[in-house]
């Protein structure tokens, strides 16, 4: 699991304490250091990866809302205040939540859960455009590293540890699992049919019964994905 970088901007002693406790007992964030002003937060905003920032609005010099503004490109924030009053100019830019002082644990993790979850589906995003830009992929397979297009590939077999990727003239014996490697795998040319096996839908010759055939070789399909299947292949003839 991936640990959000946060950042406490708080300048109350026993707040910055209480936000500090909850840090340390929530498995999703990782701290990296306490700012006791907006002015301080920024330095480190731009030296450090920073993904989350649990600001305060009422701040000395610069208000919080004030401080995001300025920001050309903000991590994700969650608004911590004593005044109610300031939730609408807080969601006003986009911030994940906003948390009345004094709140408790569960309040406080049901914020960095919704900051988590905006934060996979920025990166399952940014890994979809990455492999749809991509023709190829590297493979370490008996000590060597190769390039393999995946117009290459026409079915992939999970065997225990390991992965058979199988192309038009050998087949490649990859330390992998399958579920790891499909995700790297372009959706619109892969399909997994089976807990163990991903075909390549261009490299289909037919289906019969449970069975899909690729070249000489019968792959077997997988009652939970059989489903999936037909609505692909429907989708792919435009019925």
């Amino acid at each position: 699991m991936m640990k959000l970088r946060c950042l406490i901007v708080e300048d109350e002693p026993l707040a910055q304490q209480v936000m500090q406790l909850y840090v340390s007992d929530c498995p999703k964030l990782e701290l990296v250091q306490v700012c006791k002003d907006a002015f301080e937060a920024y330095d480190i905003i731009h030296n450090e990866n920073i993904h989350l920032l649990l600001l305060d609005i009422n701040l000395p010099k610069l208000s919080g809302i004030s401080f995001i503004k300025s920001l050309s490109h903000p991590p994700l924030v969650i608004f911590t205040t004593a005044y109610p009053d300031y939730a609408v100019d807080g969601f006003d830019i986009n911030a994940v939540d906003y948390l009345v002082k004094p709140f408790s644990f569960d309040r406080f993790m049901k914020a960095v859960n919704k900051a988590s979850e905006i934060t996979s589906a920025k990166m399952n995003e940014a890994n979809i455009e990455v492999t749809k830009r991509r023709d190829h992929i590297f493979l370490r397979s008996d000590k060597k590293v190769y390039r393999v297009n995946f117009n290459d590939i026409s079915y992939i077999e999970s065997i225990g540890d390991y992965l058979k990727v199988v192309l038009k003239n050998k087949h490649l014996v990859i330390h992998d699992t399958i579920s790891s490697f499909i995700e790297q795998l372009p959706s619109e040319e892969f399909i997994r049919i089976h807990k163990s096996f991903i075909v390549a839908i261009n490299f289909i010759n037919y289906i019969e019964g449970n069975q899909v055939r690729i070249g000489e070789t019968f792959i077997p399909i997988g009652r939970s994905f059989k489903e999936s299947l037909e609505k692909t292949l429907n989708r792919k003839s435009g019925n």
